[in-house]
């Protein structure tokens, strides 16, 4: 294949890719404005403190929004790397947007709210599905679970999870809710939150666990090498036959899922290799 026309082909993946996080944002947007909000729920993570902070002081929810959303894309493209950044940053901004864009449409959902809710958080998860499939994120919970894993990972060698973090952060969220708001509010958005996940986690493979890559390469000192540069992650290696191939080297590493996209790029890079990736459940220390 030439220069030209693999440029070509990573120019409609980063285009596609960008694509559907517009397409996810819309999706999570109208779910909020359209569906959970006119039905006593809220959206979770940042998002939902966004929501609690409008309800509270009456100002417009976009602009919450955007002020909740803000340091955590900083943040998150500071550490995270150029090219979540600025996914990042498409998806909030769309999402954003799109809150805007839905408070003057009219839209009723006339069903009980229990249906409402459970609808509006399949749609939800459904969109942010296309956003994490997309390599992005807009929720900033998840921007900060993941650079407090990656510091705590780098500084102590060790791989964590990032479901810990993710479900203190949102239980202080759903708490707030029930003591400023009101309980039925507080259990309707509990309710978003498992449909949610349980969509996020089906078509993600469960995003919040640790991820093992397998590589089968003859080559596996550029790769090792390649990985711990741009990664901070080592690897275990072993020895492998096979069949047709002969000699070979198995390198094993773990990594978290918004390391993914990079762990793609340094392989793309080393032609010659074979990959798999399988979520761990747990790594016992």
């Amino acid at each position: 294949m030439s220069e030209e026309k693999k440029n070509r082909k990573f120019s409609w993946n980063d285009f596609t890719s960008y694509l559907l996080i517009c397409v996810g944002a819309l999706m999570a947007s109208f779910s909020v404005v359209c569906i959970l909000i006119p039905n006593d729920a809220i959206d979770y993570g940042t998002a939902g403190i966004a929501i609690v902070i409008s309800k509270i002081t009456g100002m417009n929810l976009s602009v919450c929004v955007a002020m909740v959303f803000i340091p955590f894309l900083i943040a998150g493209f500071i550490v995270l790397g150029k090219k979540f950044g600025i996914k990042a940053i498409l998806g909030a901004f769309v999402y954003t947007v799109g809150l805007e864009i839905f408070e003057e449409i009219p839209f009723e959902l006339n069903t009980e709210h229990f249906l409402a809710v459970v609808f509006g958080g399949a749609i939800l998860g459904a969109g942010l599905s296309l956003i994490l499939k997309s390599d992005g994120c807009i929720d900033g919970s998840e921007i900060f679970a993941n650079i407090l894993v990656k510091k705590i990972s780098d500084k102590s060698g060790k791989n964590f999870s990032m479901t810990p973090i993710l479900i203190f952060f949102n239980a202080c969220v759903y708490a707030t809710v029930f003591i400023v708001i009101n309980r039925n509010a507080a259990l309707m958005s509990l309710l978003v939150y498992v449909v949610a996940t349980s969509i996020i986690n089906h078509f993600t493979d469960n995003f919040e666990a640790i991820k093992q890559v397998t590589i089968i390469t003859k080559k596996p000192d550029e790769l090792v090498k390649a990985i711990k540069k741009q990664l901070n992650k080592t690897c275990t290696m072993m020895d492998s036959y096979g069949a047709i191939a002969g000699e070979n080297k198995t390198l094993i590493c773990y990594i978290n899922y918004f390391e993914l996209s990079k762990m793609k790029e340094i392989l793309s890079q080393h032609q010659g290799s074979f990959s798999t990736v399988s979520t761990i459940d747990e790594i016992l220390k």
